[in-house]
């Protein structure tokens, strides 16, 4: 009798344990369970995405950035075939309502593929406030994800060693000058920019020497070359081909050179180089600009 009342006072406990539980669950309120369904997500993906409005001008910035921009920059600006990440744009991050990004909107960089455009105050303006508004929102996105690479993150080695490199084992002072074709090169390139024009300057002009069959040589900026045809920009800034069957040419590229150094640079030459590169902002000296 003792073990069947000890058994039925446990049944007891139990259900009235569950019925508490049950009640708990009726009595939760939709915030509550809102807050709930909220932390579980915050689980499954680490973060909520905040939902972001976009003011007007924001809206007619994206419209004429999506139409005219988006191509190369990406949809929403964070790159794309040709064109940089502008939400990890120097130039970007030191625009006040367009003083920045309007010279270079209107003017374009030909040497880098971008063509002037022909905006209004206001169509610039909006095109500024897309720009920020995509930065901001790529900062929020990447705090927990992946990191990106920094300016920092590239300032690791030591000046003086890359100096030395430079000017010594590593050969580069036997085509380039600081004082020269260099000079400035920091004010230009920053971060990852500045690094891959160091180890792979592909937009780099080679030049050409044609040997014609009456022995005459020409030299030139290569502007075309395939297994028929040589084309250079002479002196004179006239184009100049010829079938390569009839003549003889010898080039010297630059990005040829600097593909050529890639299997020999140490870990300790990439950073030391590059910090000292980094130090390179002023302008070409009248003696040795060319």
């Amino acid at each position: 009798m003792n073990f069947l009342r000890s058994a039925l006072r446990w049944s007891v406990l139990m259900a009235a344990a569950l019925l508490v539980n049950l009640a708990g669950s009726a009595a939760q309120t939709p915030a509550a369970a809102h807050n709930s369904q909220t932390r579980s997500a915050v689980r499954q993906t680490g973060a909520v995405t905040p939902k972001s409005s976009m003011s007007p001008l924001v809206q007619s910035g994206s419209a004429v950035f999506r139409k005219n921009c988006s191509f190369c920059h990406g949809r929403d600006a964070g790159g794309g075939e040709t064109g940089p990440d502008l939400t990890r744009s120097r130039l970007v991050r030191q625009d006040l309502g367009g003083d920045r990004i309007g010279p270079v909107v209107r003017t374009g960089r030909a040497d880098k593929g971008m063509p002037a455009f022909e905006f209004t105050n206001q169509e610039i303006a909006g095109l500024a406030a897309f720009i920020h508004f995509r930065q901001r929102e790529a900062s929020f996105a990447k705090k927990g994800g992946r990191k990106g690479v920094d300016v920092a993150d590239l300032q690791t080695g030591n000046a003086n060693a890359g100096k030395q490199y430079f000017e010594g084992t590593g050969g580069c002072a036997t085509c380039h000058s600081p004082t020269g074709d260099l000079a400035g090169i920091a004010s230009r390139y920053e971060g990852l920019e500045l690094e891959e024009q160091m180890l792979y300057p592909r937009h780099a002009k080679s030049k050409v020497m044609v040997t014609l069959a009456s022995g005459q040589t020409i030299t030139g900026t290569l502007e075309y070359l395939d297994e028929f045809t040589v084309g250079l920009i002479d002196g004179t800034d006239t184009y100049r081909s010829w079938r390569i069957s009839d003549v003889q040419y010898k080039l010297d590229a630059p990005v040829e050179a600097h593909a050529d150094l890639l299997g020999k640079y140490t870990d300790a030459d990439i950073h030391n180089l590059m910090k000292y590169l980094q130090t390179l902002r002023g302008t070409p000296s009248a003696a040795s600009a060319p």
